[in-house]
């Protein structure tokens, strides 16, 4: 396992010096969050400045694929954000996901398609690896997600559970991101910690395929994980399946997006052929 500390200044240097490419990106969002998350953390406007057009917005509708092209849409590297919904199932999220991609690559064949997924929206993207392998994604990159689930996951359940007369309080009391949680058992239920008959022990014994992929992982003040999820749940090497095969990159932001994400995407997409020694 490659375990790399700060902003790996060698390779955000190349990465940010133009080199000729010809990338896409697609930007997966967490659980309660948009395709605006990436702009509003700042990721976006900083992949933009460095080269990294945005290219379009992609999203399940009524009638089927929606796609609003960016300004970039004709640029060499492509940054497209899409919109899922995140308090739906993760095998939901990820069918859905795969739809959109499978429609990527008919526009663009071959093109290197690299993912990024924030929190939830990680294990999204690693289900998808999984449930459709033949897609053709050359590299993942997580941060911060729960891929060997989260406790905050439980205390959400155990705080919206209906029963007995403390539920009809909350119920009553609670407000809009209650009910929202309350409604969102599906997909909490999916990011608690393994165990016999849970999708992430089914999901983390599964093959995956032979693509690069990196962790991004936020420790925290005490080095043991931000305020949503472990350090050791954010470090894909914790998954049976994939133990030595994610590089590491350790960050020292708060659970959310921000713009220093923009430079260690920049750094391991341009290492996205790195595989370890197996």
């Amino acid at each position: 396992m490659g375990v790399l500390r700060g902003l790996l200044a060698v390779a955000a240097l190349w990465a940010l010096t133009g080199v000729a490419r010809a990338d896409l990106l697609v930007l997966v969002h967490g659980y309660l969050g948009s395709s605006h998350s990436w702009e509003a953390g700042g990721v976006v406007p900083l992949l933009e400045r460095h080269g990294w057009r945005r290219a379009g917005l992609l999203r399940i509708g009524p009638a089927g694929i929606e796609r609003r092209p960016g300004p970039g849409a004709e640029a060499a590297n492509k940054v497209y954000s899409v919109d899922l919904p995140s308090t739906a199932p993760l095998m939901v999220q990820a069918d859905l996901l795969a739809a959109l991609l499978r429609d990527l690559k008919t526009r663009h064949p071959d093109e290197p398609l690299h993912l990024a997924g924030h929190s939830a929206g990680g294990v999204v993207a690693r289900l998808l690896l999984v449930r459709h392998p033949r897609i053709g994604v050359a590299s993942l990159i997580t941060i911060a997600a729960p891929h060997t689930g989260t406790l905050r996951a439980v205390e959400a359940l155990d705080e919206t559970d209906g029963s007995g007369p403390v539920g009809w309080f909350r119920d009553l009391f609670g407000g809009n991101l209650y009910q929202t949680v309350k409604h969102s058992r599906g997909v909490l239920i999916d990011l608690t910690p393994p165990h016999p008959g849970s999708l992430l022990h089914w999901l983390n014994l599964q093959p995956h395929p032979d693509i690069a992929y990196h962790s991004i992982v936020r420790p925290g003040p005490t080095g043991m994980g931000d305020e949503l999820v472990p350090a050791f749940s954010q470090d894909m090497n914790s998954v049976p399946a994939l133990r030595g095969r994610s590089r590491v990159v350790v960050s020292d932001a708060a659970h959310g997006l921000a713009p220093g994400d923009a430079v260690l995407l920049l750094g391991l997409i341009d290492k996205s052929s790195w595989k370890p020694n197996r």
